[in-house]
């Protein structure tokens, strides 16, 4: 291709360039063999990895390990690294450069019950480092991100069960602030994040276990109380959650036994959850990531497993066992890596 230039004008191909008094002017015709969607991925869906960050298990117990998975092709987890301190039942979110993990259950350690966030990298593998606290020590929260902020909503301790909404940011490490409610107290619950509201689904509210078939949402944009939007095909809690672009997903957990179901429900319109497939047995407990084309169910119980589910955003399919973490666990927690 010749290229031309003639003081202020630059010709290449069937167009010039030229510059004017307020700017560049453009005269020809650019014709495009294909496109590139410059839209940003949003954080709670990955592009490289998935992690899966603490669990229990016998004979082991309560554990720190952090499990990574490649997205791109199906295979077996690696541990790249540990979390401040052995935990389970932990929420999980994720920035466009790091994980973290808020809250969790670590007996026989005093307290029992953590207030703590930590945070790991992903551009290496590494530990993660202690780098603010909840508003208060919680356990069997849910995990929403945005682009800005980590969420932890819900609250399995003190009595009674809380319906807070905990709040962090990713720019700087800091303590968590209380910024809205849910719609009922309520813990065991599981969490997903369109681009623009965070979403609490099922759980179970004490005394006597009541499980809970709502959906509730939240704005990113502003501090404020959740709303309810919706209902789960039938009440369940310690399910795990996954996001597409589109669509939030609530797959197995306890309903009171443990249920292979995998729901999704609308972001773009409130509306209840549809039931459109299944995970490869019946799992409660398991761990929630998500890719730009996939949801994905690592560990869970009972027994407790090391199988990575794996199952379709773009059509309604049946998940399938693609790898395994390292060791079997429930009580874990997941994040998505975009680097």
């Amino acid at each position: 291709m010749a290229i031309c230039v003639d003081g202020n004008v630059v010709c290449f191909g069937g167009g010039c360039f030229s510059q004017t008094p307020t700017g560049i002017a453009f005269s020809g015709e650019a014709v495009a063999d294909s496109f590139i969607d410059c839209t940003p991925v949003p954080t709670a869906m990955g592009t490289v990895s998935g992690y899966t960050s603490g669990g229990s298990g016998p004979p082991v117990g309560n554990l720190d390990t952090i499990d990574k998975f490649p997205f791109a092709s199906d295979g077996t987890a690696t541990d790249v690294g540990e979390l401040s301190a052995v935990k389970s039942i932990l929420s999980g979110q994720s920035s466009s450069t790091s994980g973290y993990t808020s809250g969790g259950y670590s007996p026989p350690a005093s307290p029992r019950v953590l207030n703590t966030i930590d945070k790991f990298p992903f551009a290496s593998d590494g530990n993660a480092s202690d780098i603010g606290d909840l508003t208060v020590g919680r356990y069997a929260t849910a995990g929403q991100s945005s682009d800005a902020s980590g969420y932890t909503s819900g609250d399995g301790y003190p009595t009674p069960i809380a319906d807070t909404i905990d709040k962090f940011p990713f720019a700087s490490d800091g303590n968590a602030t209380d910024v809205g409610e849910l719609t009922q107290g309520r813990y065991r619950v599981t969490g997903q994040s369109s681009v623009v509201s965070g979403y609490t689904s099922g759980g179970s509210f004490q005394p006597g276990n009541a499980m809970y078939d709502t959906i509730d949402k939240f704005p990113f944009a502003s501090d404020g109380n959740a709303t309810n939007v919706g209902e789960l095909t039938g009440a369940r809690n310690v399910a795990s959650g996954q996001s597409s672009t589109v669509s939030g997903y609530t797959s197995g957990g306890q309903s009171p036994s443990a249920v292979d179901t995998i729901d999704k429900f609308p972001f773009a319109s409130d509306g209840n959850a549809t039931d459109v497939a299944e995970l490869t047995s019946q799992t409660s407990h398991s761990a929630g990531q998500s890719s730009t084309a996939s949801g994905y169910a690592s560990g869970g119980a009972y027994p407790n497993k090391d199988t990575l589910n794996k199952f379709p955003f773009a059509s309604d399919l049946d998940a399938t066992d693609v790898g395994e973490l390292t060791v079997a666990r429930q009580g874990a927690t997941g994040q998505q890596s975009q680097i």
